[in-house]
């Protein structure tokens, strides 16, 4: 009974050394998935970080691209409103251009009429 008692023994006592070896090794794994977790953690704070950054510049962007609209609506009317003043202002020149071709015209009337006068006159006198 004695050589049971101690081969059941010894049999528990490898037993409890292999599950004491696990347990190391369950230790050594948690230990290093413990170190894994804390640096992801890390990383996901750093990328919530440069999540929130980005962010914050694609609102700038965003607004910057409606200031860039806005001016750029307000410069096309700008543009529309000076084409505008523009064809006024030629349909202006070419009615003066017009006028002072007609004042032309009645200037050399004159200056033909003055002529024969004085060619008149002098056959006259």
């Amino acid at each position: 009974k004695l050589d049971e008692l101690s081969r059941k023994y010894g049999v528990q006592e490898a037993e409890l050394k292999k599950g004491n070896e696990r347990a190391e090794l369950a230790e050594k794994n948690l230990q290093g998935i413990e170190e894994e977790l804390e640096s992801v953690g890390e990383n996901m704070k750093k990328l919530e970080t440069s999540a929130e950054r980005a962010l914050e510049r694609e609102e700038k962007f965003v607004e910057k691209i409606l200031s860039l609209k806005n001016k750029f609506k307000a410069t096309e009317a700008r543009y529309e409103y000076g084409e505008m003043n523009i064809t006024k202002l030629n349909q202006r020149i070419d009615d003066i251009e017009d006028e002072i071709y007609r004042e032309k015209l009645k200037i050399k009337r004159c200056s033909d009429e003055l002529n024969e006068t004085f060619d008149d006159i002098i056959e006259n006198f």
